[in-house]
């Protein structure tokens, strides 16, 4: 069974998450159905990583396997027609070894948080962005988001019904920059690690949140994650200005074949 490897790219606002689950839409589901279409059968793909509701992603990783063989082109544009009209967008689609994994392949994950800085309602950002009505104290998150890189005990940045087997983790990456817009000023925090628990950029930004609205000093960051206790936490920030931005493989499976 030729196996394809799919860059997805959704707007998270009408789904449950990713995940497969019954009587409600989501991605997984929505591109299932759309390869069943092509192929009448059950279908199962697998994901670099499980959005919550309401998360996008830009550069979102799955894996399909096919009975028979598709042009990845021909492949990617059938399952565009068929996703039509749910805001999901297969934008790279490429032909991989059978031994490939979009989850169990990757080496990082990049994510990408956007928080609007304005008092006048989003419009055209609205579901897009956390929009928060003061001025945010950049500098200081970004020196508290500096006692975040490493490996830790992320307990304190970990949901209740996180999964994963160990609350340590290596955070490669964690940069907050203000960039101005058409809308109004933004925030950007740029979060890479090889793999996350739930819930924990959304943990840390919400609590970085606190540090540029001057209700926490960057060294109380420290004394959270030291705490390792989820009540030592700030408070969850909303999901709507979080996107899976992008994931990286030893060889990138999208990338332009090379001419010798």
């Amino acid at each position: 069974m030729p196996r394809y490897a799919l860059k997805v790219e959704y707007h998270g606002k009408p789904f449950a998450g990713w995940q497969r689950q019954k009587a409600q839409a989501t991605v997984q589901g929505k591109i299932e159905a759309a390869l069943a279409r092509l192929e009448p059968r059950a279908h199962t793909i697998a994901a670099a990583g499980r959005t919550d509701a309401g998360v996008h992603a830009l550069g979102q990783v799955a894996h399909c396997d096919m009975m028979e063989t598709w042009d990845p082109f021909r492949l990617s544009e059938a399952l565009n027609y068929h996703l039509k009209p749910d805001p999901v967008a297969i934008v790279a689609c490429a032909e991989v070894s059978d031994d490939w994994h979009a989850r169990f392949s990757a080496l990082q994950r990049q994510y990408l948080f956007r928080i609007l800085m304005r008092r006048a309602p989003a419009t055209h950002q609205e579901g897009l962005v956390w929009q928060v009505k003061h001025e945010l104290d950049v500098p200081a998150m970004a020196r508290a988001s500096a006692h975040l890189i490493g490996r830790h005990d992320f307990t304190t940045f970990r949901s209740t019904i996180c999964q994963a087997d160990s609350p340590v983790k290596t955070l490669d990456r964690l940069d907050v920059a203000q960039v101005e817009t058409a809308h109004g000023p933004e925030v950007h925090f740029d979060v890479r690690a090889r793999s996350f628990l739930h819930n924990q950029v959304r943990s840390f930004v919400g609590t970085l949140e606190r540090v540029g609205a001057g209700s926490w000093a960057p060294d109380q960051v420290a004394a959270a994650l030291a705490a390792q206790d989820r009540a030592a936490c700030g408070p969850v920030c909303p999901p709507q200005g979080l996107y899976l931005a992008h994931v990286c493989y030893e060889e990138d499976p999208f990338a332009p074949l090379k001419v010798a």
